[in-house]
């Protein structure tokens, strides 16, 4: 009788452990998913928040990933001038202009997982020289953070070089 249980508990330990239920639910996914992304921002006014200080609220709900992962750097860059049609001059954010009349500008950003802002701020009333925050055209670039460590973000060439980006693949996002 002994030998009869010893089997039966041998056959059902066996049984149970190799039982499976049903699927969980799929895990974060992997490095191999944080693909870098780029998009431009063409011809923006940023809003008013006060006289010296305009800016423009955006969500990465647009074709990009959507929620960006921990793990992910955002890049944002100002469109300063051209020095031809095939040759745009980017400077990366945050930057200080000086103005000739003794005034500042300041450019920053800040961003979250599932959002952005770019912000123009003054010594001066804003409005008073609108080509600063009328028109404007800024390109957000999403890199992994080990990627942003190894490079010279404020080369915008280079980032894209190294994230290997093509400029095709710059999507153009209407606000």
């Amino acid at each position: 009788m002994k030998k009869i249980l010893t089997l039966f508990a041998v056959v059902g330990l066996i049984a149970f452990t190799s039982c499976e239920g049903p699927e969980g639910p799929p895990g974060p996914p992997g490095d191999n998913s944080l693909s870098p992304e780029a998009f431009e921002i063409k011809n923006v006014n940023l809003g008013r928040v006060a006289d010296n200080e305009y800016n423009l609220k955006s969500t990465f709900q647009f074709e990009v990933g959507g929620n960006l992962y921990d793990d992910e750097t955002v890049l944002i860059y100002r469109l300063t001038g051209v020095i031809n049609s095939n040759t745009p001059v980017w400077q990366l954010l945050p930057r200080t202009i000086y103005l000739s009349d003794g005034n500042e500008l300041d450019y920053d950003y800040d961003f979250s997982k599932i959002d952005f802002i770019i912000t123009a701020r003054g010594t001066y009333n804003l409005l008073s020289k609108p080509e600063y925050i009328q028109n404007q055209t800024f390109r957000v670039v999403i890199i992994p953070s080990n990627l942003a460590k190894t490079i010279n973000t404020n080369n915008f060439s280079e980032v894209m070089s190294a994230a290997n980006l093509k400029e095709s693949q710059i999507q153009d996002i209407k606000l």
